[in-house]
């Protein structure tokens, strides 16, 4: 069940369920909470389970025209604060990610520990900047097909045939992002800074990364594992670890949150 609160005249959902230690679940870009669900039903068994629709996802309102990471982390502050949580694990998934690492930047004292799924401490190359402000464009015209088409990338071509009711979910819950929140949260991944050295100053952090994933490069998430000396788990396929290697993800997370 989903409850909000109110955060710069704006409502943010979330939805807030078992005991014990907390952990905050962040989805990814054109995802909202409802990613999460199976996740949830594993991790509610013995942990108090928050999950947030960021700025313009979900049921949670668009405040701007540009929802920088800084702007999502701080209404998932307002939202861990009503709850009068005081320390969590957060887990992001690819965008969800970015803001973790904002968010665990900002206010260190409520992190236990950082979980990246598919996801990266790096900002965005030039190249992948150039890219983000040509879909901006495209979502103006023809923005039905690049939401389609981005979500189909997000799969390995075999995850695509052997999951395809859970692609096509995927592509209905991003079709209800509106174009302004898409156009939003584009140009606010496409601002934010490296954050590795943030990662290093967190004690328990973990990152999940498939091999064939065509978002982020795995040779990158490797060096960058190296580099900030974090555990890396490698799954087998692409950005969709969730729903590509659900069992596997479900087991890692569970370990993760363990006191």
């Amino acid at each position: 069940m989903q409850n909000s609160i109110i955060y710069k005249n704006s409502k943010i959902t979330y939805s807030d369920s078992g005991k014990g230690t907390a952990v905050v679940l962040l989805h990814g870009f054109l995802e909202n909470s409802t990613m999460w669900n199976e996740i949830t039903n594993e991790l509610e068994k013995k942990n108090r389970v928050i999950t947030i629709d960021l700025l313009g996802h979900g049921n949670s309102d668009c405040i701007g025209y540009i929802h920088t990471m800084d702007d999502m982390a701080m209404a998932v502050k307002e939202v861990v604060k009503s709850l009068r949580i005081r320390k969590f694990y957060i887990i992001g998934h690819s965008m969800g990610g970015y803001v973790s690492l904002v968010f665990s930047e900002k206010y260190p004292k409520y992190i236990k520990g950082l979980c990246l799924l598919n996801s990266t401490t790096q900002a965005d190359a030039d190249e992948r900047k150039e890219l983000r402000l040509r879909a901006c464009k495209m979502a103006q015209v023809n923005y039905e097909n690049l939401v389609k088409l981005s979500v189909s990338n997000l799969f390995t071509a075999e995850s695509r045939e052997k999951f395809p009711l859970a692609v096509d979910q995927v592509k209905n819950e991003a079709l209800k992002t509106t174009v302004q929140s898409y156009i939003a949260a584009t140009k606010g991944m496409l601002l934010r800074e490296n954050k590795e050295s943030i990662l290093q100053t967190i004690n328990k952090r973990l990152i999940i990364a498939g091999k064939k994933d065509t978002i982020l490069n795995f040779e990158s998430i490797l060096e960058e594992s190296k580099r900030t000396n974090t555990p890396l788990y490698e799954l087998p396929n692409g950005h969709m670890s969730h729903i590509e290697d659900k069992d596997e993800v479900v087991k890692i997370f569970k370990e993760f949150v363990k006191n």
